[in-house]
């Protein structure tokens, strides 16, 4: 994956999921949020006043005091989801002072049952066991002081407590979830933009060194054989070789014919969105071997072919053929005049071992400027889990030889 796109866990945490949930959800952005807090508060601080005119059986009506605690209690849960334990803490301070006055108990517990909730579902479940701990703990230990009675009814409500804990905790678990759920599709998401641009990486590499080894393959025949008519034609004009010029003549157009087929099918690739296996075709592989022989002879070159019998997978078959096809269009183009190539393909240790060597005086790497021939059969038989190695051999000459394992470990992007 690359660098710039690399999407650490604490941004994909902090800032992709949030955005996911809130879109998919319908969940409301800061501003959204804040104003649907104030408007919850109020309508909390509304069901409180309501609670203290029609509950009159326990606590006095609230004074001036006591709707001062009530009014802050309902101003500080504005803050809930932002600070949950702070709003808590200050909760539990306001509360406390306003049971004390002993006045409506019944009148906040709307708020305080809100931040409890909150705690639970905004933080983790320690933090809700050891807040409702707390607070079970203040209230049994001030209720039981006033008596049995007072004592048996905190129990009571001691149940709402934890009930509004599980709830919670409940309602942080399916977040929970539902964000692993989009976090999930977006690294599923991420994977097949990443998946398809490789593969369109490669599609492009296949192509680039397809045109590569047909049009340099071609352009080499053309031109040999052409230069052969030229000779013909300027060696001795009063007595023409008819023959052999109309012989290169033709070679030069089935060179032509053959690459226009060639080149047609492979950028059939490009034009088609159907299937890739679809428009490909078939492979070429070690049977084209003696039309790549012929074709070199025809250019001037004596090519000496052994092939050994034996079931190629066809992404090998293709990587050798496209190498002999590359070594052979590197020799008929620099290895000088009177030349013979000698291609060996042989089996050994489970591998297809080719061999292509020429006793030509030309030296390809240092005589021309540096091209793409060698990288890529470099890149082809890397393809297919093999090696090549290429140079110059010590008797004169030039030889490529390649090892390409008839169980290849990657089969993709050849062609």
């Amino acid at each position: 994956m690359p660098e710039d796109e690399e999407v650490d866990a604490k941004t994909l945490s902090d800032v992709v999921r949030p955005r996911l949930i809130e879109r998919v959800v319908g969940m409301p952005g800061p501003a959204g949020r804040l104003r649907a807090d104030v408007l919850f508060a109020l309508v909390m601080f509304a069901s409180s006043g309501a609670v203290v005119g029609f509950v009159r059986d326990n606590g006095e009506p609230p004074g001036a005091a006591g709707w001062a605690l009530l009014v802050a209690a309902h101003v500080v849960i504005v803050w809930r989801r932002r600070a949950p334990l702070g709003v808590m803490a200050v909760l539990i301070a306001i509360l406390m002072s306003y049971h004390l006055l002993d006045v409506n108990h019944t009148a906040p517990m709307a708020v305080s049952m809100c931040g409890l909730y909150t705690v639970a579902s905004r933080r983790r479940p320690l933090y809700a066991v050891l807040v409702g701990a707390s607070v079970l703990a203040v209230m049994l230990s001030l209720k039981f002081s006033e008596g049995m009675a007072e004592g048996t009814e905190s129990l009571r409500i001691s149940g709402w407590i934890v009930s509004f804990l599980l709830l919670g905790v409940y309602v942080r678990m399916h977040r929970q979830y539902v964000a692993s759920v989009l976090e999930r599709a977006v690294r599923a998401e991420r994977t097949r933009e990443e998946e398809a641009r490789r593969r369109v990486a490669e599609e492009r590499l296949r192509v680039a060194r397809d045109l590569h080894d047909l049009l340099a393959h071609s352009i080499t025949l053309v031109g040999v054989q052409t230069s052969v008519a030229a000779h013909v034609l300027a060696a001795d004009p009063d007595r023409l070789d008819r023959a052999a010029v109309a012989r290169a003549l033709d070679d030069v157009a089935d060179t032509c014919r053959d690459a226009r087929i060639e080149l047609r099918a492979t950028l059939e690739v490009l034009r088609s969105s159907g299937a890739e296996e679809e428009t490909r075709g078939p492979l070429p592989g070690l049977e084209g071997l003696t039309d790549l022989a012929e074709a070199a002879r025809t250019a001037g070159a004596d090519v000496d072919l052994s092939v050994a019998e034996c079931r190629a997978p066809p992404a090998v078959g293709a990587a050798a053929y496209r190498i002999v096809q590359e070594a052979l269009t590197n020799a008929v183009r620099h290895a000088g005049p009177d030349l013979t190539v000698r291609v060996a393909v042989r089996v050994q240790d489970a591998a297809l071992n080719v061999t292509v060597a020429d006793d030509g005086a030309g030296d390809k790497e240092a005589s021309h400027a540096p091209g793409f021939g060698l990288v890529g059969m470099r890149e082809r038989a890397r393809t297919v889990g093999g090696t090549l190695e290429a140079g110059p051999r010590p008797e004169g000459g030039f030889m490529v030889s390649a090892v390409l394992p008839l169980a290849p470990v990657s089969l993709g992007g050849l062609a």
